[in-house]
């Protein structure tokens, strides 16, 4: 058994070899060193605090919210097979290491056999054989041997890292699951507050649409009045009827808007939302969600989960590329074995020894360039793993700069909106009363209402920009990861 031991070691001691694996060296990103600027970026400071640093808890300042949030993380079935995949990966990475070592195994055996005494009743029996024994009982002739073997089987000792890279490609794949994992995870919780902020629009929404149809409405019946007092025509009548099916179109449209909004949101939260998480309307002033600063360097994107996802591919590929480079070189296989043998059980590990062992050596003299096709292939997907991760640099850099200039002029569009809005009611104040007076046609007090509905709506909308902007912000800078300690 020692020179068993002996094997294994020297075994073991041959793989700590060399690697073929290319250098690593992480490309240098595409993308500026800073964010853009002009007319439609706001100034930006220099900020220590990274968005990926920010708890989606302080980031969500709404309580219904955060509980919904909450739900989706604990139910979505997109972020559950997202986890199942990190296992799978991490148990491929084990069974490629695995590889690295010898696999040794133990058995034991018996084997007895009868045969027919041919000294059976002569009273000249004998046994037979020096490993077995045996004993007459009638006509027959009961044979046994006994056997116990530790065994190498065929192991190929790493000498030129093959088995090594494989396992590090396998390491690298994983981490990459991991990654995508992350950024399943910022995904599901910013397309959670999205679909919560959709649905509290399109409510909001509704309630203008609502009141629209109730003023709608009154003026219908005014002017129905003033026609049959002869001081109106049936033109005023019509054209009081079309704010007021426009508005009953609405109302309808937004109605199954809202129903389909709450079915998006609950697939995301994986169950159905308790009625009273479900928000009312929108928020004036945006105190749902926290501004998240943006700083002023890019290489925060560096560490967004996507871009780590594609730089973990590319260190796979790249150690894909040594394993192709060691199978130009040979192979060194080995197979040992070590027992006992002995014709009764009971003596069987004070028998003799006996062990082998076969080294085997494999080198490829020529394989049609199949070597050669495989080492161009790693080394094509690897460039292209290149490509890969400076597109997903590029890509954030510009979700970023995207999301930076809708901040840069979302609240100029605000305020805009919000003064359109107040000089839209006024205009139609003053034009229903004039017209109610007599002293202007009803067709000017159509246009303020018409004018009045489309600003209200707009304003809606572009609130929902604003907020929508700031999940944009947050999920594009990283954020979404951090717990609260």
């Amino acid at each position: 058994m020692r020179r068993g031991t002996a094997i294994l070691l020297s075994t073991l001691g041959l793989t700590a070899c060399i690697s073929l694996d290319p250098t690593y060296h992480r490309p240098v990103s595409p993308a500026a060193t800073t964010w853009p600027s002009g007319p439609a970026y706001a100034a930006l400071q220099p900020n220590s605090t990274n968005a990926a640093d920010i708890p989606w808890r302080d980031f969500v300042k709404d309580e219904k919210l955060r509980e919904v949030v909450d739900q989706a993380l604990g139910n979505s079935r997109n972020l559950r097979k997202a986890i199942t995949s990190i296992e799978s990966a991490r148990a491929q990475y084990r069974v490629q290491r695995a590889n690295l070592f010898p696999q040794v195994s133990a058995s034991v055996n018996v084997d007895e056999s009868r045969t027919l005494n041919p000294y059976a009743g002569t009273g000249t029996g004998t046994g037979s054989g020096s490993s077995s024994s045996g004993s007459g009982s009638g006509s027959a002739l009961t044979m046994t041997n006994d056997t116990a073997q530790v065994g190498l089987s065929s192991y190929e000792i790493d000498l030129f890292g093959r088995n090594r890279s494989l396992t590090r490609a396998a390491y690298e794949s994983y981490l990459s699951t991991a990654e995508a994992a992350r950024a399943t995870r910022i995904s599901l919780i910013s397309e959670t507050i999205t679909a919560y902020l959709t649905l509290a629009a399109d409510q909001t929404t509704m309630g203008i649409a609502q009141a629209t149809l109730q003023n709608a409405l009154r003026s219908m019946q005014v002017t129905g009045s003033r026609l049959a007092a002869g001081v109106a025509s049936l033109v005023d009548v019509k054209q009081a009827e079309t704010i007021y099916q426009q508005a009953r179109s609405d109302v309808a449209s937004l109605t199954a808007s809202v129903a389909q909004d709450r079915n998006a949101l609950e697939l995301l939260a994986g169950s159905p939302i308790d009625e009273a998480l479900l928000p009312a309307e929108l928020p004036e002033k945006g105190e749902w969600l926290a501004d998240i600063p943006a700083g002023i360097s890019s290489d925060v994107l560096l560490n967004r989960p996507d871009v780590l996802e594609a730089e973990h591919t590319l260190k796979s590929a790249n150690a894909d590329i040594g394993a192709a480079r060691a199978a130009f070189f040979p192979s060194l296989s080995l197979t040992a074995s070590e027992g006992r043998a002995s014709s009764s059980l009971s003596q069987l590990f004070s028998g003799p020894t006996v062990w082998s062992w076969a080294p085997s050596l494999s080198l490829p003299l020529f394989t049609g360039g199949a070597n050669s096709a495989s080492l161009a292939n790693t080394k094509a997907q690897r460039d292209g793993y290149v490509a890969a991760y400076e597109l997903a640099i590029q890509t954030a850099f510009k979700e970023v700069a995207d999301a930076l200039a809708v901040r840069g002029t979302i609240q100029e569009q605000l305020d805009a909106q919000a003064a359109l809005v107040d000089a839209a009611t006024e205009s139609y104040r003053l034009a229903d009363a004039r017209y109610t007076k007599g002293a202007d046609s009803f067709l000017n007090a159509l246009i303020s209402q018409r004018t009045l509905y489309s600003a209200q709506k707009t304003l809606v909308t572009t609130r929902l920009t604003a907020l929508e902007n700031r999940v944009t912000v947050y999920r594009a800078l990283g954020g979404g990861l951090a717990e609260r300690s």
